[in-house]
């Protein structure tokens, strides 16, 4: 059974386990390709479980006005860290905590994901919050295309010419939505390059950190800042969390546990599932977004607008293709290499 940090607990003894431990003759290994696809399959639903509620979120915003962008993040994070705190007790995980502090290897890219986190709620809450969620669900839209030139950056990856194709449709339709907008439209850019680098950083973590406990050190490292800002909010009258009623208070309070399942969700699928087919997951939230900006806050999109979506979406669709060709490529191979072993 999967463990909280995503590891497999053994198996119950079972007729042929202990037939062959009295025998002294080693028990059959379970079949390699039936752990594969369990492994697969959580990580698919805890992919899809993390995206729909990204995509959804939105909503939330809009029911905690007047609250404003950073009273809502700085919220996020003490709440949140509350939540992770009880998950590790239940999990009796605080070995696992402490463990994670002293080692560089982990600290240190969990504290630049955290920075990274924060830049991106921070945008995010101000983009849906002063009606531009429209725009906002175009940085998710964009964000495969940046994972793509983080690749090339960063890992020095060669593209393959769908993937070049695919970048360069991407750039034009950054041009189109700058005409559109009359700006270039940084919240969705900064959205993308952000929650890019942050995925990047937890993928660098890896096994090294289950979901919880690499979740617990962000927020402890943004809990300071956090907490002081709502300090700051609350002593100048800035603040909306006491003033406006109960049902204002809880809906705030619950920011931690919305904030840290969805977060949860996704460094679990993460771990189990290649970067391809989180990259074709990560699709279901800004297409959730964009519906919710349009269907219930009336968002408006001029003429222009659906042409630059229209060409970000034929660069999703090109980068797909390939995705899948390659995924299916690389498949074959891998049955052409067990077959001849």
């Amino acid at each position: 059974m999967p463990k909280p940090d995503g590891s497999f607990s053994p198996a119950p003894l079972t007729a042929t386990s202990a037939a062959a431990a009295a025998t002294g003759s080693a028990p059959a290994r379970p079949a390699g390709p039936a752990q594969v696809d369990k492994d697969t399959t959580a990580g698919i639903l805890f992919g899809i479980g993390a995206y729909g509620l990204w995509g959804l979120l939105p909503l939330y915003f809009f029911v905690l006005a007047p609250a404003g962008a950073v009273e809502i993040v700085a919220n996020r994070v003490v709440w949140s860290l509350l939540f992770c705190t009880l998950l590790i007790t239940v999990t009796r995980s605080w070995r696992v905590l402490g463990a994670a502090f002293r080692n560089r290897t982990v600290i240190g890219p969990l504290s630049i994901a955290a920075v990274l986190i924060a830049v991106n709620w921070l945008t995010y809450t101000y983009g849906v919050t002063t009606g531009q969620a429209v725009e906002a669900s175009l940085g998710y839209f964009i964000n495969p295309l940046v994972s793509v030139l983080l690749g090339v950056f960063v890992l020095k990856e060669k593209l393959r010419p769908l993937q070049w194709a695919a970048v360069g449709i991407g750039f034009v339709a950054v041009g189109v939505l700058t005409v559109s907008y009359g700006k270039l439209p940084w919240i969705a850019l900064t959205l993308a390059l952000s929650f890019g680098l942050y995925g990047f950083v937890k993928k660098h973590v890896g096994p090294r950190a289950d979901a919880i406990t690499s979740l617990t050190v962000e927020t402890i490292v943004l809990a300071p800042v956090a907490a002081a800002t709502m300090i700051f909010l609350a002593v100048s009258g800035a603040a909306s969390l006491a003033s406006n009623g109960a049902g204002h208070f809880w809906l705030l309070v619950a920011s931690g546990v919305i904030t840290a399942v969805p977060l949860l969700f996704f460094g679990a699928s993460a771990r189990r599932l290649p970067m391809t087919t989180i990259g074709l997951l990560q699709y279901f939230a800004p297409v959730l977004q964009f519906i919710v900006a349009l269907v219930v806050f009336k968002e408006t999109m001029t003429p222009d607008r659906w042409v630059g979506f229209g060409v970000v979406w034929l660069a999703l669709l090109v980068l797909t293709v390939d995705m899948l060709h390659t995924a299916r490529k690389n498949s074959v191979t891998r049955k052409l290499a067990r077959a001849a072993a």
